[in-house]
């Protein structure tokens, strides 16, 4: 039963994790040596997947033998414990380099594709699992080295840790929190655009959480810093794993104290008043030269929630 009515792109890994196991190191040993554990690869960020079975996926995850996954690797070190389907242990490798590994050893399996560009074309189960994996290999490259004496650390607790053999400090996985809200007032929704995306495009607005800062007290604080608004009530609406990356979007509808927003003209080029009936057309596509994002990201679940609400 899924803990939550709205389950974003990316949310919803139905692994069993088993995070307090990690630590044992026979458990792992056991699990890594199982010739009935699988694995998925990550080329250069980009997943391994092949054609999707029965259902309406288009593409699956293209499952390896874990034994072939730790010989394409090298070395344990490039391996990652996801968790358990069931029994099964489910590990991602993670490769790199210029020469494509299905034009080698992993020939015959599957293709490697951006992940982001087939993310809807997956099951959600399968884009979960991915996004994972993609978001702790993204953190584990920008930190080979110990952020406290600068000596070489290395994966450890099924490559959930990081450990430097010289000072002994840890290292975990970070997830950067982001707030990103659709402000609402009398019956319109607030979007804004930035120069830097397609022409047309708005979304809702967003911005990093703050040491110190609450949920709600950085919605407040991006709603005035991007838009000139004074928010009054906060509502929470869900969450959604970015692994762009390594952030969670916390969704957010916020009610402000009027409509009087003027864009930053930094983070934002322009902002615009949207009433319910314009954001369904929005949505529809049937808005002239203006588009909201795609339904893979969660500033198109915020609008589409509040566009449906009487």
């Amino acid at each position: 039963m899924p803990i939550s009515t709205i389950t974003n792109t990316f949310a919803g890994n139905p692994l069993d994790r088993c995070s307090d196991k990690r630590p044992k190191t026979e458990w792992m040993s056991e699990r890594i040596n199982d010739p009935e554990s699988l694995a998925i690869a990550i080329w250069n960020g980009k997943p391994l997947v092949e054609k999707g079975g029965a259902g309406k996926a288009a593409q699956q995850i293209a499952y390896l033998p874990v034994s072939l996954a730790r010989k394409v690797a090298g070395n344990d070190q490039h391996l990652l414990f996801l968790g358990l389907w069931k029994e099964t242990a489910v590990f991602a490798v993670d490769l790199d380099g210029s020469i494509d590994p299905t034009d080698g050893p992993l020939s015959g399996f599957g293709r490697f594709e951006d992940l982001r560009s087939i993310a809807l074309t997956l099951p959600e189960a399968d884009a979960a699992i991915l996004a994972t994996a993609k978001g702790v290999f993204e953190w584990r490259r920008k930190h080979l080295y110990c952020s406290n004496c600068g000596q070489p650390s290395i994966a450890v607790d099924g490559g959930w840790k990081r450990l430097c053999e010289s000072c002994k400090t840890e290292h975990f996985p970070r997830t950067d929190p982001v707030v990103i809200m659709l402000p609402v007032f009398e019956g319109k929704c607030l979007m804004g655009r930035q120069a830097i995306w397609p022409k047309g495009m708005f979304s809702a607005l967003a911005g990093f959480l703050e040491p110190g800062e609450s949920i709600e007290e950085a919605c407040a604080r991006e709603l005035m810093e991007e838009a000139g608004l004074t928010a009054t009530k906060v509502s929470y609406h869900s969450t959604q794993p970015w692994p762009y990356p390594s952030s969670l979007m916390i969704g957010l509808i916020a009610e402000v104290a009027n409509d009087y927003a003027e864009p930053d003209l930094e983070e934002l080029d322009e902002v615009r008043w949207f009433t319910k009936e314009e954001t369904r057309a929005l949505l529809r596509g049937e808005l002239k030269d203006t588009f909201a994002p795609g339904a893979m990201a969660i500033a198109h679940q915020l609008i589409k929630t509040w566009s449906e609400q009487d």
